[in-house]
């Protein structure tokens, strides 16, 4: 049984259909990302997984139970983690305080020395306000208030985007520790290269629809088998 299986899925905004019958499985300790072309249907994807849009129809099994049409507060409890592309840090708190309101409702959560160990600067910046924060700085709390929860997948909705390229080259590091420590991510990217770097498995959404599944060392290997669908 696969972490997440998710099958049929259909997702509209309004009149709009926007996923066609997705279907895509996810294993406990595996990093997948998922690409396409913007206006493709990423980031609904990952909205529609995490429940803040319900799905029309479809199922989505996440650790052996059905979470489609379940509030977006009783699939994070469940373990489902979703850092946004544009954060949602509370600004007037400080680094440490966001940190700590995201763990108080967790089951289980990480200790903030655990915390700080990941992102030493977010450490540095503990008591600074989150909107006295560099974008990097946001990001890298952004994702420390998914990990403080412990949380059995992360979703990851653009991570790297508009970031300086040392501040993607640092936080690809957390997220290979991460990955190296069994941390099962779900991470959709515009920037292919940082992507392939992380993923052992890679789906290709077009126009709402997922049109392939693919091994990340054959791309690797074989970048030109991308071209067809991203045009990299």
């Amino acid at each position: 049984m696969s972490l997440l299986e998710v099958t049929g899925l259909n997702t509209y905004y309004g009149d709009s259909h926007i996923l066609f019958d997705v279907a895509m499985r996810i294993e406990a300790n595996e990093v997948v990302a998922l690409l396409g072309r913007n206006g493709a249907g990423k980031s609904s994807t990952l909205k529609s997984l995490m429940g803040i849009v319900t799905p029309r129809s479809g199922s989505i099994r996440f650790d052996g139970v059905e979470i489609a049409g379940r509030a977006s507060h009783a699939i994070a409890r469940a373990g489902m983690q979703l850092v946004p592309e544009d954060r949602r840090i509370f600004g007037s708190l400080s680094v440490e305080e966001n940190i700590i309101l995201a763990g108080l409702t967790a089951q289980k959560r990480w200790p903030l020395e655990r915390i700080y160990e990941m992102f030493a600067r977010l450490r540095e910046r503990r008591g600074s306000r989150g909107t006295d924060l560099s974008g990097g700085e946001q990001q890298m709390l952004a994702i420390a208030r998914a990990l403080v929860r412990d949380p059995k997948i992360l979703l990851l909705d653009e991570p790297f985007e508009g970031l300086a390229p040392i501040i993607v080259r640092d936080l690809l590091a957390v997220c290979r520790n991460l990955a190296e420590a069994g941390q099962t991510i779900l991470v959709v990217e515009q920037n292919i290269s940082a992507a392939m770097s992380l993923a052992d498995r890679i789906y290709v959404l077009n126009n709402g629809h997922m049109v392939e599944e693919l091994a990340a060392p054959m791309v690797r290997a074989q970048p030109e088998v991308l071209h067809r669908h991203l045009g990299v």
